[in-house]
């Protein structure tokens, strides 16, 4: 197969694209890159003008006409919604005197959890998506594109399309075949043990607990959880990312992947977080709290998703972007992936060379932080 027998297209959002094309490409394991997720993020204003992410997935074609492989791409204005940080590149180059904005990024937008970047049942078509994506930023003068949290199976291949490496580490909680919590418990050392029972006992006192999926997800539900992530996304980012309409659309097209905890004082919901659910594993997103309460946090979004994992058969936990206190709670050190293409030679080597030296620091902050898990030595 030649470049030549291709025709890149660059469609004006996700729901541009048939849902069948889209998740024929995508797959079903990753909830985030599916049709549903990103159409509820374009439909609700999440999205789209004024936001700074504007959707410009890139779809190629074979002669006939099919699609055979996509992007989930936008053209970007700013750095915010992204986990994996460059602003630091953005002053350098802005300060040598070029425009670093609009880029291009690659990305489930505000989702720090790794999935595929390249949409493609097959593998020959991955390169010739990445050059479709260096076309439409050398045709539209964008700085740079970037392949954030991308699945490692994948990495190769922007590899051999010259794109630049980058890792950083997260936390994740992995099922090692785990009959319930108790057993899992059993693996940690005894002091560590001894600690999360006495968290979970605090955390849950005088409250009760739901676990809602599916049609039991109500509009009132999602009123509820809007209060926590308004409180929580002001604190954070400032203003939170999705519109209140993100978590009813979400809700509408997606409410058997999701997974929505809320814990209760009485009849009142105090405390809410929202999980995804994926073919293997469970996804950790959002949470927020309208009582402060100890441990309260480390329980709906730490405990209680071990608690579901089990339950469900999933062989991990990601619990999102940060968190080094997540490892005194069974999550263990995982390196996660992007990749870069920078259009400016002398830029790249600037950044290939930084890129090499934090690398190492990366290596060795998870050897330090894997040699302090919580588990037995024996």
């Amino acid at each position: 197969m030649s470049d030549a027998s291709l025709i890149a297209r660059v469609m004006p959002s996700v729901g541009a694209i048939p849902r069948e094309v889209w998740d024929g490409l995508a797959g079903d394991d990753n909830p985030f890159i599916s049709h549903d997720f990103l159409t509820a993020l374009e439909d609700s204003g999440s999205v789209g003008p004024g936001t700074g992410w504007d959707p410009a997935p890139i779809v190629i074609e074979d002669a006939s006409g099919t699609p055979m492989g996509a992007l989930p791409s936008y053209a970007k204005g700013h750095s915010q919604g992204e986990y994996v940080f460059d602003h630091a590149w953005a002053d350098a180059w802005q300060r040598a005197g070029g425009s670093y904005y609009p880029k291009l990024q690659i990305a489930a937008p505000f989702t720090p959890a790794t999935g595929p970047r390249i949409l493609t049942r097959h593998a020959a078509y991955g390169v010739p998506l990445l050059r479709a994506a260096e076309q439409l930023c050398a045709s539209n003068n964008l700085s740079s594109a970037h392949a954030t949290f991308v699945d490692p199976a994948q990495m190769p291949v922007f590899e051999e399309a010259g794109w630049l490496a980058r890792s950083d580490i997260q936390f994740h909680w992995t099922n090692r075949d785990y009959a319930d919590f108790e057993d899992f418990l059993g693996a940690l050392a005894s002091r560590k043990r001894k600690a999360i029972r006495r968290e979970r006992a605090a955390a849950v006192q005088g409250l009760t607990f739901r676990h809602l999926s599916g049609a039991e997800i109500t509009e009132s539900h999602w009123d509820a959880f809007w209060i926590f992530y308004q409180d929580t996304g002001s604190r954070k980012w400032g203003a939170p990312y999705l519109t209140r309409e993100a978590f009813s659309l979400l809700g509408q097209r997606m409410a058997d992947r999701i997974l929505l905890m809320l814990a209760f004082d009485g009849d009142v919901p105090v405390a809410g977080a929202i999980n995804f659910i994926g073919g293997s594993a469970l996804y950790g997103r959002y949470w927020g709290c309208t009582q402060d309460r100890p441990f309260l946090h480390f329980e709906l979004c730490y405990y209680q998703a071990i608690d579901a994992a089990i339950a469900r058969g999933l062989s991990r936990v990601e619990a999102g972007a940060q968190g080094p206190h997540k490892l005194a709670r069974g999550y263990e050190p995982v390196q996660t992936w992007s990749a870069h293409w920078i259009a400016d030679p002398g830029f790249r080597a600037a950044v290939s060379d930084y890129l090499e030296r934090e690398r190492e620091g990366i290596k060795a902050d998870q050897m330090f932080l894997g040699e302090r898990t919580p588990f037995r030595k024996d």
